[in-house]
């Protein structure tokens, strides 16, 4: 139970802040952002003269003055209630369970009319953004999908393109990397080819048309048998000389 000295101690801590806030409340009213027009802030006749950009500033200004206004209102009928149930005197019990509320809690927050246990801002909303239910976090340095496996994107258009230049540095990826190039390289190749020509590789529906598409992968191929001094990964292509079974077949008439 609270003694009258406490009860009374407390109150003028409500009342001081019932005057603060009312005050505030007041000011935002008539001398801030809110009160007036965005072309009265900016001292000007017309903004149509002016970037969008420009009124970022006052923009910012206005919203913050809206929020500010209410918190107050909130925070004043907090105050308004506490105030109420001193006068009818419940004011130190609970809401919830009627149980007493400890003066050492009151003393920090005087508005309470609610126990530790109850109170209702600790409790955390568990409303989650609906984009949640189809959009990931990354997964290490990749942002591969992983929650639909129907779906198989392990090279990403984004991990495809990062390689040629991103805002972030080495720094803030995890593992150790000879250069920028090899950031997005997982060391692993999933694109279902069997050789790695296949990849920038292709022809038309008959069969014909062959042609080379430049590409990463390309430069790498050439890349590895330039260095190697090869002309394919297993060596040099034997080049067809003659045909094998029909000159078995001569041989044998011979």
């Amino acid at each position: 139970m609270l003694t009258n000295e406490q009860i009374s101690t407390l109150k003028k801590e409500l009342n001081d802040e019932k005057e603060s806030l009312e005050s505030q409340l007041q000011g935002n009213k008539e001398g801030s952002l809110e009160g007036a027009s965005a072309r009265d802030a900016v001292g000007e006749l017309s903004l149509y003269d002016n970037h969008p950009a420009d009124m970022g500033s006052e923009l910012y200004e206005r919203e913050k003055d809206f929020a500010l206004e209410e918190h107050h209102d909130s925070e004043l009928n907090k105050v308004n209630a506490a105030l109420k149930a001193i006068e009818n005197g419940s004011y130190g019990k609970c809401k919830e369970c009627g149980s007493d509320i400890p003066y050492e809690r009151l003393e920090v927050i005087p508005a309470t009319l609610y126990c530790k246990d109850h109170s209702p801002e600790q409790n955390v909303p568990g409303d989650r953004p609906v984009e949640e239910d189809v959009l990931e976090p990354a997964h290490g340095n990749t942002f591969q999908h992983h929650q639909f496996r129907e779906v198989v994107d392990n090279e990403d258009s984004f991990q495809e393109v990062a390689r040629f230049g991103t805002s972030e540095t080495p720094s803030d990826l995890r593992g150790d990397y000879e250069d920028y190039n090899s950031l997005y390289n997982e060391g692993h190749d999933d694109e279902g080819f069997t050789e790695d020509y296949e990849t920038f590789v292709g022809n038309d529906l008959e069969g014909k048309e062959r042609k080379i598409y430049p590409s990463k992968k390309q430069e790498e191929y050439e890349a590895m048998l330039d260095e190697n001094d090869i002309e394919a990964p297993f060596g040099d292509v034997p080049y067809h000389e003659t045909d094998g079974y029909v000159d078995e077949d001569k041989k044998d008439k011979d």
